[in-house]
């Protein structure tokens, strides 16, 4: 089983590339993104709670972004490898994801980073913003907000892995089909 965790700043090119590699590899995507946004769609607790902090920009706290993975995570049981985008977004999380898949004789296999430049993932969110009806893409001073949080706080998790021997940075820039080569040979070697 392989248990991959996709990372990178917001408007790098996760979701994009998740639905490549779930395709590819047969992963379940557990994406914390698209599961808040699951949440503040429905109106549950969670989702109002989780829409108050992404609308400044921030992070959900740890404690509500674990519980709300490790149940996903429990509904499948038999997948053969998980797919984390948006998860773990700070080392807290990464330690209570290596205690969630140890429990089960599982780890991670790799976290794999696309790199971009900011002024790069600034472009992708303001356009993004157009189609996506999301709020925090269409203004630039929560961009530059969510670029800021992910430096501070998220990209501190990459140490994690690369502690653990267990980081692959490849290339976010390019076309979306050449950063999905460099994925699937990347993960091919694992």
């Amino acid at each position: 089983m392989k248990n991959i965790v996709l990372f990178g700043p917001p408007g790098a090119g996760k979701g994009t590339q998740s639905a490549f590699l779930v395709e590819k590899f047969g992963f379940v995507h557990l994406s914390t993104g698209d599961i808040f946004r699951s949440n503040i769609k429905n109106a549950t607790e969670l989702g109002t709670l989780a829409k108050s902090y992404m609308d400044q920009g921030k992070l959900v706290p740890d404690s509500v972004t674990i519980d709300m993975l490790k149940s996903e995570w429990s509904k499948h049981s038999h997948a053969m490898g998980f797919l984390f985008d948006g998860f773990p977004r700070t080392k807290a999380q990464a330690e209570a994801l290596d205690d969630i898949l140890e429990e089960a004789g599982h780890q991670i296999s790799a976290m794999i980073g696309l790199e971009v430049p900011d002024a790069e993932l600034s472009i992708r969110l303001l356009e993004r913003g157009k189609t996506s009806g999301r709020p925090d893409d269409a203004n630039p001073q929560v961009i530059a907000q969510r670029v800021a949080v992910y430096h501070k706080e998220t990209a501190p998790v990459q140490d994690y892995y690369q502690a653990q021997g267990k980081y692959k940075a490849i290339s976010g820039v390019g076309s979306i089909s050449d950063i999905a080569t460099s994925l699937e040979q990347t993960i091919q070697t694992l």
